[in-house]
């Protein structure tokens, strides 16, 4: 190596140095969105140290300079290579704690120790010297039992690194792989730039290293920046992330969708990887047709999302939560997915069966009398009319005991599903007991309530329902009442409904299959 050689290399190692320094003002800078900032300022800082302290020894004149500056280089050489791993550590999800981290340092600070009292006892180090060849400032080195110690646990850190960061390749979403194999990148490079330094591999001599690690630093951090790993999606998200059975989708600050877990693969199957960097609400439009119905800027805001595939529907409770960084800038959102549809089926059926009549499925006695209260007193409040049909089926004992009962069920649903045929929209049936049935009808006259309690009477009669004997005949009796207004005192359900009954057994007196009707006197 020439001396204008020497200058250029020299030079190239403090632009190194200089850049490393720029990183750690940038992490400096940027601490607050990186939880593992600390580790990888003190990573920065070491190589910085190395880099300045090698450029300095490459600058010095005597031997004395020579020892000066390589202690320097050792206040940070050895440290980077730790602080590397317990950085890999951090990101993977497997983070030490701190008397575990002081242990691992504890070679490290040996080395430095040993570096700067060499001339005592010569373990690192057996002799120093300046070449025969080449620039005077370029020496060579006798290895010590020390030195041998601290290379195999430097190389031992690096290749731990990259082992850790290639386990979690299959593991790691392809939409994050670029940044993993800078991480992997940031292990090996350094570790192939010494073996050939060492095999006396690199262009007249010269150490690689120094120049190298600073682009190392850079992979590591461009891989957190550009991400947001840390705060967003750690790679060791397998461990709580993957085997969590609510399904997570996790969202940047725009809405994009940054990644989800397997759980929600399962719960929509159509959700795939390539939909990663996508906005959510175009991703669901892709896959529903409809933008994602849920504020998905909102915090902490609960929601209930439905999704159908193969003929079922399938409901899901979200939840969304803010992803804040330690400064409180909003970096993305959480929506937890939690699969409630066991649930709603169950809350289903009990309304059901607090609600609605099991053999016909319409609204049971209870909940005629709820709701007729309910529209009677609208009708109050608004001045309108309100009539009541009652009805039932006529001799339908002799039917449960000529044909039986399960005859008898099936001709009150058939009675039922006819009926439904001519119900004007916001009428309420009911199955007030056994063969008997109210209609109520909001904003109806008297008049109006015997013409639909004649059409379905005419409609029952020309619709008999068919049995393995024969079609069997169906009439059925009707009474109609209607409820005076406010203005007129106003009747109570109690006394609408007995006015109603006296007219349905008013039809019976004059031979059934009628409809009559209550007048007042």
């Amino acid at each position: 190596m020439t001396n204008s050689q020497l200058t250029m290399y020299i030079t190239l190692v403090t632009t190194s140095g200089v850049l490393s320094v720029f990183l750690f003002i940038y992490a400096y800078i940027r601490r607050a969105e990186m939880p593992g900032s600390r580790i990888y300022l003190l990573y920065t800082a070491a190589q910085a140290v190395y880099i300045f302290g090698f450029a300095f020894e490459l600058a010095s004149e005597t031997m004395r300079e020579v020892k000066f500056w390589t202690t320097v280089e050792y206040a940070g050489m050895p440290f980077a290579p730790v602080l590397g791993l317990l950085l890999v550590l951090r990101y993977t999800g497997r983070p030490v704690s701190g008397k575990a981290a002081a242990a691992m340092l504890v070679i490290p600070f040996l080395s430095f120790a040993l570096v700067a009292t060499n001339d005592w006892h010569h373990l690192f180090y057996k002799s120093v010297f300046f070449r025969e060849t080449g620039p005077s400032s370029l020496v060579d080195i006798e290895a010590g039992q020390w030195y041998i110690v601290h290379g195999a646990y430097t190389f031992g850190c690096l290749l731990a690194g990259a082992v850790l960061l290639l386990r979690q390749w299959n593991r790691t979403n392809e939409a994050y792989r670029l940044q993993l194999t800078a991480l992997i990148a940031g292990q090996f490079v350094p570790m192939i730039a010494a073996f050939l330094y060492l095999m006396n591999a690199t262009p007249a001599g010269s150490d690689p290293v120094p120049i190298v690690m600073c682009f190392t630093s850079a992979m590591y951090i461009w891989a957190i920046i550009s991400t947001r790993t840390f705060t967003i999606v750690p790679i060791a998200k397998e461990r709580l992330f993957e085997s969590m059975r609510e399904g997570v989708l996790v969202l940047d600050a725009s809405g994009r969708l940054v990644d989800y877990n397997a759980a929600v693969g399962r719960m929509i199957p159509a959700l795939h990887a390539s939909m990663i960097g996508r906005k959510l609400d175009e991703a669901w439009t892709q896959m529903t047709g409809e933008a994602f119905p849920i504020d998905l800027l909102a915090d902490g805001t609960q929601d209930e999302l439905t999704w159908a595939a193969k003929a079922e529907i399938s409901y899901y409770q979200v939840r969304s939560s803010a992803v804040r960084l330690r400064n409180g800038e909003r970096a993305g959102s959480l929506l937890m997915l939690i699969d409630v549809t066991e649930q709603k089926r169950m809350q289903r059926q009990l309304e059901q069966q607090a609600y609605y009549d099991g053999l016909t499925g319409i609204f049971n006695r209870a909940q005629l009398l709820h709701r007729s209260k309910k529209m009677l007193d609208e009708a109050r409040s608004r001045n309108e009319p309100v009539s009541f049909i009652l009805f039932d089926i006529d001799r339908f004992k002799r039917v449960n005991d000529t044909y039986g009962h399960d005859t008898g069920d099936r001709l009150i649903v058939h009675v039922v599903s006819v009926c439904r045929q001519h119900l004007p929209h916001g009428a309420l049936f009911a199955r007030y007991g056994g063969e008997e049935f109210v209609i109520v009808l909001p904003n109806a006259a008297l008049e109006d309530a015997g013409a639909l309690a004649e059409r379905i009477r005419t409609a029952l009669e020309a619709a008999p329902m068919p049995t393995t004997g024969g079609p069997l005949a169906v009439t059925a009796s009707f009474g109609a009442a209607a409820a005076l207004s406010a203005t007129g005192g106003g009747d109570s359900l109690e006394s609408v409904l007995r006015d109603a009954d006296a007219a349905l057994y008013e039809s019976k007196r004059n031979g059934r299959n009628k409809v009559s009707l209550h007048r007042r006197g």
